[in-house]
């Protein structure tokens, strides 16, 4: 029954693309944003989405609320139909839609050889940013997690492969080892720390514990690189601002869970900042 389940959603995966692929990017955007904004709070996730930002939130009120979950769902169904138009992002027409800040930064990492930790969150169209990386020149792994349809992992590994990074890292213990290869060979890696991961540790998130990634912590402490926090925002339509941030460095002697403490306040700021650009349906606190 899941996989037929599955298999109906990697039908209307492919025929909304078919239709996307006609409509083209600006149309297509912003149609599939309004959609996911009528039907988004008629999903099961509504629950966990107004938990979510309430802890985020504690004095909120009810039209606010609604505002950042009715501001996310229509962020979702943009990002949505744009995954069909990656190849657009990376070479094509849509290039020229991405605004950087911070290109000094990159350049710098590029022109001496080294090697850093690119961390972030699922904010707008979170795909974009290590596309731009590796489109920067610089030698990247990202680190993601399989969706769980297996027929439209299988379309989207691609579509990552090809057009955002190559060197795709799966979670788990295989992908840690071909990390640790790459990062020997002076890659760097990027990486959302949003995620609730059963192997990581209790953080403090917004004031409460939730299972957070240790693996930026555990590079730093093993290769003594540094961390840069990554952000980005929807300017208008399908156009984008990346700001690449200052690099941190952390000294091999903090702690794993200090450096994972002091990541969640990074990612807190950013989420406050722009609390309609980040997708609240994780459940980070489970």
């Amino acid at each position: 029954m899941k996989y037929i389940k599955y298999f109906i959603q990697f039908l209307f995966v492919i025929l909304s693309f078919l239709i996307f692929k006609i409509l083209g990017p600006n149309l297509s955007s912003k149609i599939s944003g309004k959609i996911f904004e009528l039907i988004g709070p008629y999903f099961r996730s509504k629950e966990v989405i107004d938990s979510n930002i309430k802890k985020a939130f504690p004095n909120i009120n009810t039209l606010a609320l609604r505002k950042i979950s009715s501001s996310m769902w229509k962020n979702y169904g943009k990002v949505f139909a744009e995954f069909m138009f990656m190849k657009d992002f990376r070479f094509g027409k849509l290039a020229n839609k991405i605004e950087i800040d911070g290109q000094e930064i990159l350049n710098e990492i590029k022109s001496s050889n080294r090697q850093a930790i690119f961390i972030s969150g699922h904010f707008s169209n979170f795909e974009l940013m290590a596309m731009y990386l590796e489109k920067s020149n610089i030698n990247l792994s990202t680190i993601y997690r399989p969706l769980n349809n297996i027929f439209l992992n299988r379309i989207m590994e691609r579509i990552r492969i090809k057009y955002i990074c190559k060197n795709q890292i799966k979670k788990g213990i295989g992908g840690l080892k071909k990390l640790i290869k790459l990062k020997k060979n002076k890659f760097s890696t990027a990486l959302m720390i949003d995620q609730r991961v059963s192997e990581g540790i209790l953080s403090n998130f917004f004031n409460q514990k939730a299972l957070t990634t240790t693996i930026p912590a555990q590079l730093v402490k093993k290769f003594n690189i540094p961390i840069i926090p990554v952000f980005i925002k929807r300017i208008e339509g399908v156009s984008y601002k990346i700001k690449i941030n200052k690099p941190i460095y952390f000294s091999k002697d903090e702690s794993i869970e200090n450096i994972t403490d002091e990541l969640n306040k990074i990612l807190e700021k950013m989420i406050i900042k722009n609390p309609e650009d980040w997708i609240w349906s994780h459940n980070r606190w489970k």
